[in-house]
């Protein structure tokens, strides 16, 4: 059957997504074939303890600060050959904990310094940058608030750049709280792939790979010969490093020295360091694509590799667009099947490709401990599903060139199952990436129906997982949002305005559960009333155009007469008679009077069958007619102005808690005063 020009062009478009997600895929197996090879060993000599100067950057972090320099000065390696530097561009009470920290080291000989900007101007960037010009030493190493650093560290890593080549020495991350939460093991094993495969593979070849910003010492001439830190990115690590290799320089990933750090526990924390990641990448790419790929020098399969880690987020937007043309093509009968005769073997290869093929990767990394990582897989799954949405729109805020604050991911300190974090401060609440979360959730549970209603259940599976994702990433925002009020006294009593604040988003969260269920039913009832008969019609009138008894297709058509509206056009701007139902149902009487008339013709004679040609050819053409009216009935009047009602509801919620946000903020500011 022809494909109408509309379906033609969508399919086109998620074919071409599939084959873009396919390479990216494709490209990950590579990496963990590269990073299985044997790898030449890299030297290692005896440093005499040169002088490292330590950068801490810390933002508002007073539940984990304290530990990290405490683990730094806790170290196996001389006072004298450190130069401790806590660059705390602090707002809150982290900076009256840090300093009377740094008041007790310094009693202890340690060579620490409290380094305070007044403004985060080039935030994390900037505060490295500044820090620079009072670094001793010929190396840096840099940590992130949430590090816990083992007592070896330092004698360990320092000892790689005996080798005069390497400007960087990055280590893995360890993961002090890994099994908290489904949340907690898949960012874990999302990492653990990074380090193990991506940064391995890449170290051990001549591929770039990236700083991850922290648990890592550079050489100082390196980040003086790369032209030292920009602010220019959210991810100052990738582009130091990038522009470091630019010039020469070997980044050394050592697998075997593990610094352990904290996952973040919330899932809004989590999704603001998603955001950060993928909008930086994009940020990356635009400003360093064009030179590596001109650059002389650069070996082709290394320009290739960093096309693909500086640009592989653009799968997030690809995934969405596959999800959302899918049920339309699956409304259009269009076959989407890998082997036409066996739709079996589409889902096959679909879990082939993904989860079966990780579930290999995960055996082969862990060996006897793979079952304990394969546990987190689906939860995995879900999250990257689901985390989709939020990174699709970071990649929009950097290809559109929008500006955005440098927002830490809160950390709380989480180190057993037992801590909590919600009643402390730094807790994020949800935001309007929600919404779209939420939509793409309900829009997949009608993916689902009509992948049944179109007799496709094979995609029903498919189409499930991701609406899985969709709504776990949203519950867990929803359920995860805390409104904390950031008040630097530890012994401050919760505020009358804290409270309402609270009970307004614990009511915010029972009013959008209330208003998406219903939005859910109101959706069902929809299609299974206006779009569920023209699936039915279009199905009779396939059978139609295979049958040739007379009564069988009289009826067949009679049933179509009452499954489809006796009048108007679903297309509203632009009408046209092929979609007028009134017309349609004029060429179905006519249909059945011509029937009527053959059922008394002799079957063998030519009249009969010239006539049933022609009541078949006229099928043909009906079915294209509702085809074309099928995508109109989800974009009707009364469809957009309930879905721009329960839009308002949503938004509206968003603005009262907005409303009682500025409201507390007046009252913390009338309580400082």
């Amino acid at each position: 059957m022809a494909i109408s020009p509309l379906n033609q062009l969508l399919f086109d478009i998620f074919i071409f997504s599939a084959v873009l997600i396919t390479l990216y895929t494709c490209n990950f197996y590579y990496l963990v074939w590269l990073s299985r090879r044997q790898r030449k060993s890299n030297k290692v000599g005896v440093l005499d303890d040169p002088l490292i100067t330590i950068q801490l950057p810390i933002y508002n972090e007073k539940y984990v600060a304290t530990r990290l320099v405490d683990s730094v000065c806790k170290m196996d390696y001389p006072k004298n050959r450190m130069c401790i530097q806590i660059l705390d561009d602090s707002d809150d009470d982290t900076s009256l904990k840090l300093e009377e920290l740094v008041q007790k080291y310094k009693k202890e000989g340690f060579d620490i310094h409290h380094i305070r900007r007044g403004s985060r101007k080039g935030y994390k960037a900037g505060a490295l940058r500044h820090a620079m010009k009072f670094a001793k030493g010929d190396f840096v190493a840099i940590f992130d608030a949430d590090f816990i650093l083992p007592t070896w560290f330092l004698k360990k890593a320092i000892s790689y750049f005996a080798n005069e080549k390497i400007g960087l020495v990055q280590c893995r991350w360890g993961h002090v709280n890994e099994n908290y939460s489904g949340l907690t093991q898949a960012q874990a094993l999302s990492l653990d792939f990074h380090f193990l495969i991506e940064q391995r593979a890449k170290s051990n070849s001549h591929l770039f790979m990236n700083f991850n910003g922290t648990a890592g010492i550079w050489r100082r001439e390196c980040i003086e010969d790369a032209g030292g830190w920009h602010s220019a990115t959210l991810v100052e690590d990738l582009d130091l490093s990038y522009r470091a290799q630019m010039k020469g320089w070997k980044c050394l990933f050592v697998p075997d020295i593990v610094v352990n750090a904290e996952l973040p526990v919330q899932m809004n924390s989590s999704k603001r360091q998603q955001f950060r990641w993928a909008k930086g990448s994009i940020q990356c790419a635009i400003k360093l694509l064009g030179e590596i790929i001109t650059k002389r020098g650069i070996p082709f399969d290394t320009k290739i590799q960093a096309f693909v880690q500086l640009t592989r987020h653009i799968v997030h937007p690809l995934m969405l667009v596959q999800f959302l043309i899918l049920p339309m093509l699956l409304m259009a009968n269009v076959n989407l099947y890998v082997v036409s005769f066996i739709p079996a073997i589409t889902i096959v290869a679909y879990l082939a490709m993904g989860p079966g093929a990780y579930l290999l990767v995960i055996r082969n990394v862990w060996q006897k401990g793979w079952k304990t990582k394969a546990y987190a897989l689906p939860y995995l799954l879900l999250f990257s599903i689901g985390i989709s949405v939020n990174n699709t729109i970071a990649i929009f805020d950097a290809l559109l060139g929008r500006k955005n604050e440098f927002l830490r991911t809160p950390k709380f300190g989480i180190v057993k199952k037992t801590d909590d974090w919600k009643d402390k401060a730094y807790a994020l609440p949800f935001s309007q990436t929600t919404l779209l979360e939420l939509f793409f959730g309900v829009y997949g549970f009608l993916g689902i129906l009509i992948a049944v209603y179109s007799f496709n259940p094979i995609f029903a599976p498919i189409i499930g997982i991701q609406t899985i994702g969709f709504f776990y990433v949203a519950s867990l925002s929803l359920s995860h949002t805390r409104f904390k009020k950031n008040n630097s006294n530890p012994n401050h009593v919760i505020s009358k305005a804290e409270k309402m604040a609270n009970n307004y988003y614990k009511l915010a969260l029972v009013g959008i559960v209330a208003i998406i269920i219903f939005g859910t039913y109101m959706a069902y009832t929809g299609y299974q009333n206006d779009v569920y008969p023209l699936d039915r019609s279009r199905g009779l009138l396939d059978r139609i155009q295979t049958s040739s008894d007379p009564k069988s297709l009289i009826v067949d058509l009679n049933t179509i007469k009452e499954l489809l509206p006796e009048e108007g056009n679903p297309v509203w701007i632009f009408p046209t008679q092929t979609t007028n139902f009134s017309r349609i149902q004029m060429d179905i009487d006519t249909m059945i009077v011509s029937l009527e008339k053959m059922s008394t013709v002799p079957r063998d004679s030519s009249s009969f069958n010239t006539g049933l040609r022609v009541v078949q050819e006229q099928a043909f053409v009906l079915h294209q007619n509702i085809e074309d009216a099928t995508p109109y009935m989800y974009a009707s009047f009364s469809n957009i102005i309930f879905s721009s009602i329960w839009i308002a509801a949503l938004m509206g919620i968003f603005a009262l808690l907005k409303r009682k946000k500025e409201h507390l903020k007046s009252y913390e500011m009338s309580d400082e005063v």
